[in-house]
């Protein structure tokens, strides 16, 4: 990132600066280097800091550029902030060392060392957000810590007899009372001493009183929304009217509530991108406990629901659309990056407040046909800030009206895989057999459907003299879809691309789900609205990504965990940013990516046209072949053991 980027960033009005070029000199704001000197004790080998920053509460904040930083230059930076330290006494200090080769960053906080290098402060922010970190309300993110302690309060759960299918509800109403109970008691910093202040104003109460004030938070939250009647059947009777959850006693609730507060909580600060998409791993967590009974279970991984809005260019002017929305990850990861850019834009605060409250109110729509799942929507948006009024729980096949209501820039889904013919319109079960049990289709039927019905409002505009209006959309598939060997699949791809073009097909990791559905799943981009075939005949070339590593583990009751390098970057970023270069620009690289013009006929997945980069096969490649084969030729009797 380079100088200008870096001053936007923080906040040109912030940059303090004394001598040409914008440095600062801490000879020249002492006033000689005599006198700074005198007030650090010792002889500074460095004086002059790259960019300064400070803002009426005291904050600093003092960044160091180099082309690629090393140990060296923390050492560099360290003598800059003794020098602050020397001369602005009480001053609060963030220390930043800065790539210009890159976005790379490395951020502590008041002192530099390990202790206070702040690991999860990866991107470049803003003032407001480093002066956070100070604030008695501040709290550090700390994603594995979060994850781990999930576990351990689903364990918790799971000994206190609450079952599987309403932990991620309960769970997420329970933290929706927390947040209300912690503004009630003015309290701002999770500390032992505010923990026992909380426990002793539960255990007062009787836990029929607990969950009155569960209910009274969750009516107060949903006075205004549509569809309060069924949001608050769902969220109350179906998750506090439980048996289980009834039979919960007071300590039960003092236990569970507390380690919301002290595990869980306190290591999200929700007041960061990175707070929110911590706290949406938080709530869909539960999920994939279930999903251990339920294999058929796809919840998508919030790493996927982040690619996925940013490859079809999510920001605060979209309009958001997902008809099988589920528990809400890609609204809620939408929302987010949203209001995210909301803060980026350079207007006042008055004018950042509307666009907040236009994200809100009137950029993210949903439907969703399950209870449960209709549910753990709505309270996740609520978890996040609202935004749940425009999710409806209905059927997406007869949900026309809203799709116009919303009128999409951009459609995110991940439709059930193997749904019941019963479930889906005849109109589109042509060919199919009598007595199919699942969707032949393996989901692109709601593909179709969403397809039509924008065909139907283009058709329209056109006829009232409006252009056809062109939606991206991102959907993720299995790559039998992609395959498309059966005669439905094939004559499905070819109506789509007669309406529609597709852009790409990214090849995702095997066991994305894990430990839910174990199908191997593609992410298929479109642009609804822009046929396929150009008018003059000839055909625009997809982009294929073979995007197969996403920098992810598997964990033992943990899921996939996002890895981290030694210096505590995180894999999965650098790896994202690579993903979305190579897509962006069309660029083709042996083992990653192709480009090839496809019909409906062809195999819409990467493995089918990129060349092999036969640079990474290695000897174990070759032998472990040999070893598959085989045991192959064992298996088919060809050869025998001796």
């Amino acid at each position: 990132m380079d100088r200008v980027a870096i001053v936007n960033r923080i906040g040109k009005e912030f940059m303090t600066s004394n001598i040409e070029g914008g440095e600062y000199s801490y000879v020249q704001e002492a006033g000689s280097k005599k006198k700074l000197i005198k007030a650090l004790g010792y002889e500074p080998e460095h004086f002059k800091l790259d960019i300064r920053f400070e803002n009426l509460n005291d904050v600093v904040i003092l960044v160091e550029t180099k082309q690629i930083f090393t140990l060296e230059d923390e050492g560099q930076l360290k003598e800059y902030l003794a020098e602050e330290m020397a001369l602005h006494h009480n001053k609060k200090i963030v220390c930043i060392l800065a790539n210009t080769n890159n976005d790379k960053i490395k951020v502590w906080k008041s002192f530099m060392d390990d202790e206070h290098l702040l690991q999860n402060e990866n991107v470049l922010d803003t003032m407001d957000h480093y002066a956070t970190l100070f604030s008695e309300s501040s709290r550090q993110n700390d994603r594995e810590k979060v994850l781990k302690n999930t576990y351990a309060l689903n364990e918790t759960l799971h000994k206190k007899d609450i079952k599987e299918s309403l932990r991620s509800q309960f769970v997420g109403t329970t933290l929706l009372y927390i947040k209300d109970v912690l503004k009630e008691q003015g309290i701002t910093q999770i500390t032992d001493e505010s923990r026992k202040k909380l426990r002793n104003y539960w255990s007062i109460f009787s836990a029929e009183q607990i969950r009155t004030g569960i209910r009274g938070t969750l009516n107060k939250l949903l006075h205004d929304s549509d569809n309060k009647d069924i949001k608050v059947r769902i969220l109350q009777k179906d998750v506090l009217e439980d048996e289980k959850i009834e039979k919960l006693k007071i300590e039960d609730w003092v236990e569970i509530l507390d380690e919301i507060v002290g595990n869980i909580y306190k290591y999200i600060n929700e007041n960061t991108t990175e707070g929110q998409d911590i706290l949406n791993l938080f709530f869909i967590a539960f999920n994939k406990y279930t999903g251990k009974a339920d294999k058929n279970q796809a919840f998508t991984p919030d790493h996927i629901t982040n690619f996925m809005c940013r490859v079809t260019g999510v920001d605060y002017t979209k309009r958001l659309f997902d008809g099988t929305c589920g528990s809400g990850s890609f609204l809620v990861q939408g929302m987010v990056l949203e209001l995210a850019d909301v803060n980026r834009q350079k207007v006042t605060e008055i004018e950042k407040i509307k666009m907040r409250e236009s994200v809100v109110k009137d950029h993210v729509f949903g439907v969703e046909i399950d209870p449960k799942a209709y549910g753990l929507s709505t309270t996740n948006m609520l978890i996040h800030g609202d935004g749940n009024s425009n999710i409806i729980k209905a059927d997406l096949f007869y949900s026309e009206d809203f799709i116009r209501k919303a009128n999409p820039d951009i459609i995110l889904m991940n439709p059930p895989y193997n749904a019941k013919p019963i479930n889906i319109p005849k109109k589109y079960q042509n060919g199919w057999k009598k007595d199919a049990n699942e969707d032949p289709t393996k989901g692109m039927v709601y593909l179709k459907y969403v397809s039509d019905i924008i065909k139907k409002i283009n058709i329209e505009r056109i006829q009232n003299g409006q252009p056809a209006k062109e939606i991206k959309m991102a959907i993720l598939l299995p790559v039998s879809a992609a395959i498309g060997t059966s005669n439905i699949i094939s004559d499905m791809k070819k109506e789509l691309l007669e309406d529609n073009t597709l852009n790409a097909v990214f090849s995702l990791p095997s066991e994305i789900f894990y430990p839910g559905a174990s199908v191997n799943a593609c992410c298929m981009l479109f642009t609804l609205g822009r046929p396929h075939i150009n008018s003059d005949g000839t055909v625009n070339k997809t982009f294929f990504g073979y995007y197969k590593e996403d920098g992810h583990k598997k964990k033992k009751n943990l899921g996939r965990i996002e890895q981290f390098d030694k210096n505590g970057i995180s894999y999965w970023k650098q790896i994202e940013e690579e993903w979305l270069e190579l897509f962006r620009n069309k660029t083709i690289k042996d083992g990653m990516s192709a480009m090839e013009a496809i019909t409906g006929d062809d195999e819409w997945l990467c493995e089918a046209y990129m060349k092999t980069d036969y640079s990474k096969l290695t000897e174990s490649d070759f032998q472990k072949t040999i070893n598959n084969y085989l045991a192959y030729l064992v298996k088919e009797g060809r050869v025998y053991e001796s």
